[in-house]
């Protein structure tokens, strides 16, 4: 018998429902098996199939709405293990209905689905705990009972799902700062998971963030390669004075600079730092590049990591030349000014991307800052969304400092 089952018997038999966490009751059950993981995308498209919506359709028959599974979690960009289970994770749908529906109908959405909803889904318990004050409200699967399940059919409109999210209205036109001042994890997760209905247009703001506009593009990527123009001959030079820790620090850098690159011309949202590595590996570049990239942070001495750098730089340069985008650069790297490293001299494709750049708001948009991911990694900076318009109001102040 599966602890999901051990445990819907108790509650059927007891008189309240027990307070156990998920973690607890897998170890009282010690003589039971967990669940087979079942990826939480396909646990949210089943329980809005088989539960949520034959609820709706019943109950409040011809409201219009969308169902997903976008924004927060690991499992909306497919990444999510077992591991995951832990915390924040389960059978749960967004629910987005217009303004006028949502301000009158969800608290009553809210209490069908607490009396009618299952208490499993594919061996799962649908039922939360409370959120965790002490723990960044996190909430945890416990065991629950039909008629009183606590769950995470979550209802919001598009506006307000996209205000909060990510700082912006999304029905209005975007400029080239709003796109530049956005997250690329934010951006991912809103773009990627699943749509399972949409009555009121959800998809069509996907569609509208799917990728930046293309002037905003190639400001990024001359800012990716002004990156490595800038620090390229530094992890050589290091090395050469006995500076291996700073020679490795500068390497890294520069191996994460290539990797966001691959993202930008593959015209993928790179995640935050937990799964930018598994995400590079799904990539076209990731065969030819991983390997050169491993070598580059595995070398023992500057000399190694040099070599493998310029392999990853020639073949981010033939990259580069495949799109198009410019007239093509000789893409094999060279020593810096005679000296014993090599370079690709980045510069040189940032200049020849600027030159491409027509729209007069992205050309006198300072440079080589790029967009918000490639100047600043700090948590706290990328995910409060209240500082976006902080955060364009720098562009401006930039510009005006470059221009005085």
């Amino acid at each position: 018998m599966r602890w999901t089952e051990i445990w819907l018997t108790k509650v059927i038999q007891a008189d309240t429902l027990p307070t156990v966490s998920f973690s607890a009751a897998s170890k009282i059950a010690e003589d039971s098996v967990m669940p087979d993981f079942v990826p939480g995308i396909v646990l949210a498209r089943q329980i809005y199939r088989e539960a949520v919506r034959p609820i709706l359709d019943e109950a409040f028959p011809g409201l219009a709405h969308a169902a997903a599974l976008i924004g927060f979690g690991s499992e909306v960009l497919g990444f999510d293990t077992p591991v995951s289970a832990d915390h924040h994770w389960g059978p749960r749908v967004l629910l987005f209905l217009g303004d006028d529906d949502c301000d009158q109908h969800a608290d009553a959405i809210r209490d069908v689905m607490q009396r009618r909803l299952p208490a499993i889904c594919l061996g799962w318990s649908t039922n939360f705990s409370a959120p965790d004050l002490q723990d960044n409200g996190v909430q945890r699967l416990e065991p629950g009972r039909e008629g009183d399940i606590n769950h995470r059919v979550e209802i919001q409109t598009v506006t307000r799902f996209f205000r909060e999210y990510v700082g912006l209205d999304v029905l209005a036109p975007l400029t080239a700062v709003n796109w530049l001042t956005l997250p690329s994890q934010r951006l991912a997760t809103v773009t990627a998971g699943e749509l399972f209905h949409d009555g009121v247009g959800l998809e069509d703001v996907r569609r509208r963030l799917a990728w930046y506009p293309h002037d905003v593009w190639l400001y990024q990527l001359a800012a990716g390669w002004t990156r490595i123009g800038q620090e390229e001959h530094l992890m050589g030079r290091a090395g050469q004075v006995g500076d291996d820790l700073g020679s490795r620090v500068i390497a890294a850098r520069l191996v994460r600079d290539v990797m966001r690159l691959c993202f930008l011309m593959e015209r993928q949202y790179a995640p935050y730092a937990k799964w930018f590595g598994t995400a590079f590996s799904r990539l076209k570049a990731a065969p030819r590049l991983q390997p050169l990239l491993s070598r580059v942070l595995a070398a023992a001495s500057w000399q190694e990591r040099d070599r493998s750098l310029g392999e990853a730089y020639a073949a981010v340069a033939r990259l580069h030349n495949s799109l198009g985008l410019t007239d093509p650069i000789p893409p094999d790297p060279v020593p810096f000014h005679g000296r014993a490293f090599t370079v690709i001299f980045g510069d040189r494709f940032a200049a020849a991307l600027r030159e491409r750049i027509a729209d007069p708001e992205v050309r006198d948009l300072p440079f080589p800052i790029g967009g918000v991911d490639q100047w600043s990694d700090s948590t706290d900076l990328l995910e409060a969304v209240a500082l976006r318009p902080r955060l364009e109001a720098l562009y401006v102040s930039a510009e005006t400092s470059r221009s005085g």
